[in-house]
């Protein structure tokens, strides 16, 4: 016989009463605390809830973004973005599950933002995002030209200013992003989409003027860099950095070291143009003018040529037997029409004196018996009927 359980001699709690427990050392102790990590399945529900994974190499962390909160801080999160968030831990007891209600959204601090750009540097570099064959080339003489940065930024007016001074007949489409920030990503993707997916430019510029690594980690967001490589347009990027590169420099099909520069690169200068063709006017001006003078002084020495004075003796001469011959055949085709003519005369009198009525329109009539001419008096029947046919009418005798 197996030995009797011996019972507890203290009290067990329930799972709620442990879960109670737990909820209140955990709510407790982690009020307004601050986690760093990169967002992952970062989902928006109907309601406007962020909800989404905050993780590291070795742990992940739920959050969830009520929809006020969002409202207040006015982000779009995506996955991929390397943040700081603040807030409470709270344990929701019906799953068992502990997650943090964020209130905070903020941009990593450098020492992680620069491990997080190399991985993903060297991730996107495996994957072939940063290979030449890629890249397309600049047009060069871009009718439309797309912007995508901060409507309020200097990076836009210096861009403006540039291709207006270098390139005035281009038209200029800009597409507001923030261009720092965690809303920054999402927004300049969503700028890059629109041209790529509309195809209503040449080319385009994305960037922003300078900054901190704090400032211009939008453009080292994996997101961006995917819809560089995938857009339909040539795209330059434009960050700010005169040593350093972002992701979106690696990958863009051009680099600028500045707005002012990316503009430069976009469009050629209009007076360079106008230099140039009124170069080339001058040049074939003066290659026109030379080569019809060659010519003049080659015609003009043909013509002075003996052989081209044997061959106009023979043109003459030729000239001379065309008239000749000329004047024998509108002779020779007078004579035919006029003999022609005496001929079809002739055949026309013929014609009449072999006319049958021509007797009647002497006077003489005509004897007709059983629909025939009577022409001899032996094939006239006396016994029967017949009929007298003069010029002007026809009489019927009978029997």
């Amino acid at each position: 016989m197996p030995d009797k359980q011996i019972p507890f001699l203290f009290d067990i709690p329930s799972v709620a009463e442990l879960t109670e427990k737990i909820k209140n050392l955990l709510e407790q102790n982690f009020v307004d605390i601050l986690v760093e990590g990169e967002t992952s399945n970062v989902n928006q529900s109907r309601n406007g809830h962020y909800y989404f994974t905050l993780k590291d190499a070795d742990a992940s962390l739920p959050c969830v973004i009520w929809r006020s909160t969002a409202q207040r801080l006015g982000i779009n999160l995506t996955d991929g973005q390397q943040i700081v968030v603040g807030g409470d831990i709270q344990v929701y007891a019906p799953h068992g599950r502990y997650q943090m209600i964020v209130n905070l959204v903020q941009q990593a601090g450098i020492g992680k933002l620069q491990q997080a750009f190399e991985k993903l540097k060297a991730k996107l570099k495996e994957e072939g995002l940063f290979d030449d064959t890629h890249k397309v080339a600049l047009p060069k003489f871009p009718e439309r030209i797309g912007v995508v940065t901060s409507a309020t930024g200097a990076a836009f007016q210096d861009i403006r200013s540039t291709l207006e001074k270098r390139w005035p007949l281009a038209e200029v489409k800009l597409y507001h992003a923030s261009v720092q920030g965690v809303n920054a990503a999402p927004e300049i993707v969503d700028g890059i989409n629109y041209f790529s997916n509309h195809k209503n430019v040449d080319i385009l510029i994305i960037g922003r003027g300078g900054g901190s690594l704090e400032d211009l980690w939008p453009f080292n967001e994996e997101s961006v860099a995917r819809a560089v490589y995938h857009c339909e347009v040539p795209v330059i990027s434009a960050v700010g950095h005169e040593v350093d590169f972002s992701i979106s420099d690696f990958v863009a099909d051009a680099r600028a070291a500045t707005p002012t520069q990316a503009a430069v690169l976009a469009v050629p200068d209009i007076n360079e143009i106008r230099f140039m063709v009124e170069d080339y006017a001058k040049k074939l001006e003066v290659n026109t003018t030379g080569a019809i003078e060659l010519y003049k002084d080659k015609v003009a020495n043909m013509a002075k040529s003996h052989a081209l004075l044997a061959v106009k003796q023979k043109m003459e001469s030729a000239r001379s037997r065309i008239l000749t011959l000329n004047e024998k055949l509108e002779h020779r085709t007078e004579s035919l029409v006029r003999n022609r003519k005496e001929h079809l005369t002739k055949l026309f009198h013929s014609l009449d004196k072999q006319n049958p009525n021509e007797p009647l329109e002497k006077g003489f009539a005509r004897v007709w018996q059983d629909g025939k001419w009577i022409r001899e008096s032996k094939a006239f029947k006396k016994a029967a009927g017949f009929d007298l046919e003069w010029k002007d009418a026809k009489v019927t005798l009978e029997e």
